[in-house]
């Protein structure tokens, strides 16, 4: 992508602007919304031929969380040791995944407090390009 300046509603219709009409003001942050998915359907993993290799779980929610709820966690000791927050990846075990942005991390289901339910989406913003 370019750096030049991109606002969408711009580009729906013609400006007059022979009477007056204009671009007033460029938005200095815009709000991102990503399709996430709501996780998978499927009752097994198949294998390269198609044939069932392995059940999945049952269930898409493990010790109150669901994959891709944002959360809040405290982690007292270790490599990741303090406060992170980010979207989680569960596991039946209690030791789920947490992506942040400097990376991803194993942690035990006892430190983590949701903060967002998973509804398919993932939001955040970012800083508009202005020339």
């Amino acid at each position: 992508m370019t750096n030049t300046l991109k606002v969408d509603a711009l580009c729906v219709g013609q400006l007059d602007h022979e009477a007056g009409a204009g671009t007033v003001r460029v938005p200095q942050q815009v709000h991102v919304v990503t399709a996430t998915g709501r996780g998978s359907y499927a009752r097994t993993t198949p294998d390269r031929y198609g044939f069932p290799r392995l059940a999945r779980a049952r269930q898409k929610r493990h010790h109150g969380l669901a994959t891709g709820d944002l959360v809040h966690a405290s982690i007292p000791k270790g490599k990741w040791a303090g406060t992170w927050t980010g979207r989680v990846s569960v596991r039946a075990s209690g030791k789920h995944g947490l992506s942040t942005p400097v990376g991803r991390c194993t942690v035990s289901h006892r430190n983590l407090r949701p903060l967002q339910r998973a509804d398919g989406y993932a939001y955040s913003h970012r800083q508009e390009v202005t020339e």
